[in-house]
């Protein structure tokens, strides 16, 4: 491994990458043609993430609902709050749309006003029989009437599930097929037919309709991504290439620059593509990301480059000198970027093991594509002239250098002191962070199918299925009465608790049936007693026959129920506090030896989800560390060359954690994977320096002070134009409008700038404080890896060029 990092090693690099540029370009050119045609097996994803492992328990006990019951998330509602809907010709056109739904085969059932039925009781023989609430297809204005006073005052059985009483908002409910909720048919049908539908209907009959549930707000929020990616790409590709030119005042190298990154995003697009990875709200950030990665890395090499020509004029020893001299340290600061994201792919979870290994593929592939691309062009391109060196000798880049290095020789306590009260008042704020899960939170709050998603919490109190399984452990243990009466009231418990909605179970049809039995009265809508039941049965028994209705709420052995609720958009400490509320109040209503009780569905998996992502993250973020700092370990056989490195990177991280507490900025999946990628980029900066600091302690005879300023010197220039570039381009995800990609790109920008400042001035403050304990012959002898001595053959790069000249 070591020799991978020798002087050797990169020299007979440099000379195969000149010798045989051609070939090389054709094969660069090969492979992207290639990842080109992979693209056709990128796949978007159709479903909400599930961040748990298929074993953890609760994922385990959705599996065990999902074999008794079927796909729950396949629930459409439309909604109207408008006075003006029991008109008879607003009444009528409403119906006819609704109904118009039934003739796609991706519904399986259209509830509606027109489609309600009224429990009605016959004699002779015993039954009940479901009676057309609409009798008929006329639309009077007595009958209107009618309608409405009956579903508000006397149908309580449909409370929650087409209208809402303290509004009168009616809603409509679609039932996807549930064989099609979580693949492209069911976002076909949505962009496709149901919205140009709705559209229609509210420009004809002025009227607003909003929609929601789970699959049409999945389809939507995927359409954002898909939307965004393009934007993202675009956006960075832009800022990065104007501030790349501004820097270098170069068309030449910014046209080169970008050549090499956008080459990497194809192979990222391709990447995905091969290996058939989901494009989610975590992969769809790859491609960026490559951009801004990448940009750096064309910064070092480029900046090396035009320094050799200026220093001694010739072309092919200053591209001989940018493979081995940069290369390595280029290479280094790579592998620390790709480790970094390699530690999600050690995780549990599916969507960081994918997310993590796409992007430490890609990083390391880039690293390959810039150093290739960038010297095989600039080898068939004329040499620069002297306006392409001018940006070296800027006059405000000089004044900013000799400030740093005036803080570093005479203000070292002024830079410890601030530290130490940076990472004070950073802990404090720390302390004050709070853990978010809620499903919602990051989806674009300006977008329309948002708002209609506040409109649906504020009149029927959530959207979100939340399922309790209730296990009876005997067969037709259900439908007893004792159990009814316990699931009633689990139910009352359920509709106390503000966040959730009215729920609906087997219970609502029971008490459904005593009002039937009683004529319709709805003050009999109520679980009847051991006595009225045995009146009841008999016309119980064959509705249930014939109507097959209780399949869905009770298993075909009579075991299991289900009781439905739908939960408003709450965060994971909110349903922490719920779940141990009523926990203890729902074992004395269910006794463990009788019933097993459990919750479950698409909102608890996100809320466990979350709290599992975040355990997750945080184990990969210290596996980073662990990582880095043995790197710096095999790098400077010194433990205290370690402290030193991290030193400067875990600050910045602290700071930005306690930036988060002070402006209420919880901890979630999106803000929580800042740390781990802004510590795998910062430790570049640091790599850079502590190379160019050990190669100037040998040119300058161990003497420390004068090895720290001219390494601050040399590397301080492009440490703060890749910083400055990273920093605008990750403000680039500032754009979003995705709250969890907003975040992403604040909080990283913010600790790249952080971690700049923390290079620049903590890091060489550090080393001058520490100097005669850290760096003396006995602690960096026999080093790991060699820097390359200025003037070490030279010749043979230049030979080679000229050969195929």
């Amino acid at each position: 491994m070591a020799k991978l990092f020798s002087f050797g090693f990169w020299n007979a690099l440099a000379g195969i990458i000149l010798r045989n540029r051609a070939i090389i370009f054709i094969t660069i050119i090969g492979i992207t043609v290639f990842m080109g045609f992979q693209w056709k097996n990128m796949r978007f994803s159709h479903s909400e993430a599930n961040m748990l492992p298929d074993d953890h328990e609760v994922n385990i006990e959705y599996q065990k609902f999902l074999e008794k019951f079927g796909e729950e998330g396949n629930l459409i509602v439309m909604a109207v709050k408008d006075s003006s809907l029991f008109t008879p010709t607003k009444l009528k056109a409403w119906n006819d749309f609704n109904n118009s739904f039934k003739e796609y085969e991706e519904i399986d059932l259209v509830i509606s006003i027109a489609d309600l039925k009224k429990l009605t009781k016959k004699d002779n023989p015993a039954r009940f029989e479901l009676i057309p609430f609409i009798k008929d297809s006329s639309y009077t204005e007595k009958q209107v009437i009618s309608y409405k006073d009956e579903l508000f005052n006397k149908l309580p059985f449909y409370e929650g599930l087409v209208y809402s009483k303290k509004s009168q908002t009616v809603q409509s409910a679609l039932y996807l097929k549930k064989d099609i909720v979580n693949t492209k048919i069911r976002k076909k049908f949505i962009i496709d037919v149901l919205q140009p539908a709705v559209e229609a209907f509210e420009k004809e009959y002025d009227m607003d309709i909003k929609i929601s549930g789970m699959p049409y707000i999945r389809t939507m929020n995927s359409q954002n991504i898909m939307d965004e990616i393009s934007v993202f790409i675009l956006a960075a590709l832009l800022v990065t290439s104007l501030i790349f030119f501004f820097f270098f005042r170069s068309l030449r190298a910014t046209l080169i620059s970008m050549t090499a990154v956008i080459i990497g995003v194809m192979w990222a697009f391709g990447l995905l593509g091969i290996l058939e990875y989901e494009i989610t709200v975590l992969t769809a950030i790859i491609p960026p990301l490559v951009i801004v990665i990448g940009i750096p890395n064309c910064i070092f090499l480029i900046n090396k480059y035009q320094q050799e020509i200026k220093k001694h004029g010739n072309k092919a020893k200053s591209l001989q000198r940018v493979i081995t001299k940069v290369g390595n340290a280029t290479l280094m600061t790579n592998v620390t970027t790709a480790s970094g994201f390699a530690t999600f792919a050690l995780t549990e979870s599916k969507l960081l093991k994918e997310f993590g290994i796409v992007a430490s593929i890609n990083i390391i592939a880039l690293f390959i594509l810039c150093l290739l691309v960038i010297t095989i062009i600039y080898s068939y391109m004329p040499q620069p002239k002297e306006r392409h060196l001018k940006h070296l000798g800027k006059g405000w880049i000089e004044k900013l250098m000799d400030w740093m290095e005036n803080m570093v020789k005479t203000r070292r306590v002024t830079i410890y002191f601030s530290s130490v009260i940076i990472l004070i008042v950073s802990i404090i704020g720390i302390y004050t962070i709070k853990v978010s899960g809620s499903l919602l939170e990051d989806m674009p709050k300006s977008a329309g199918f948002y708002k209609d998603i506040e409109f649906f919490e504020d009149e029927f109190d959530g959207i979100m299925p939340l399922e309790i399984l209730v296990d009876t452990k005997r067969k037709q243990g259900v439908l007893k009465l004792s159990t009814l009466k316990r699931m009633e009231q689990l139910q009352e418990l359920l509709e106390e608790t503000p966040q959730l909605s009215k729920p609906i179970s087997i219970v609502s049809l029971v008490k459904y049936s005593k009002q039937a039995f009683y004529n319709g009265n709805p003050k009999y809508y109520q679980i009847p007693t051991s006595q009225e039941r045995n009146f009841i049965l008999p016309y119980a028994k064959s509705f249930e026959s014939k109507s097959g209705v209780m399949k869905s709420y009770v298993d075909s052995t009579g075991q299991y129920a289900r009781i439905t609720t739908f939960m408003k958009d709450v965060g994971t400490e909110e349903m922490d506090r719920i779940e141990a509320t009523l926990a203890p109040k729902l074992e004395k209503i269910f006794p463990k030896d009788r019933y097993n009780v459990s919750f479950t569905g698409k909102a608890l998996i996100f809320q466990k989800g979350t709290k599992y992502l975040v355990w997750n993250l945080t184990f990969s973020l210290t596996l980073a560390v662990v990582l880095i700092a043995l790197f710096m370990a095999w790098m400077f056989r010194s433990w205290k060359m370690i402290v030193i490195s991290l030193i400067p990177n875990l600050l910045p991280l602290l700071m930005t954690a306690g930036l988060m507490g002070y402006l209420g900025v919880p901890i979630k999946p999106s803000t929580i994977l800042v740390f781990s990628i802004a510590f795998g980029i910062s430790v570049d900066d640091t790599i850079h320096f502590l190379a160019k600091y050990r190669q100037e302690l040998k040119s300058n005879h161990w003497r420390i002070k004068k090895s720290v300023l001219a390494s601050l010197r040399e590397t301080g220039v492009s440490m703060f134009y890749t910083s400055t570039v990273l920093f605008f381009g990750f403000s680039v995800f500032m754009i979003s409008s995705f709250g969890g990609t907003k975040a992403l790109g604040g909080l990283v920008s913010t600790t790249l700038l952080f971690a700049m400042l923390a290079n620049l001035l903590l890091l060489p403050s550090l080393l001058l404080s520490l100097e005669r304990s850290i760096a003396n012959k006995k602690t960096l002898k026999e080093p790991t890896f060699k820097i390359i001595p200025p003037n070490d053959n030279e010749e043979e790069a230049e030979e080679t060029l000229q050969e195929e000249e």
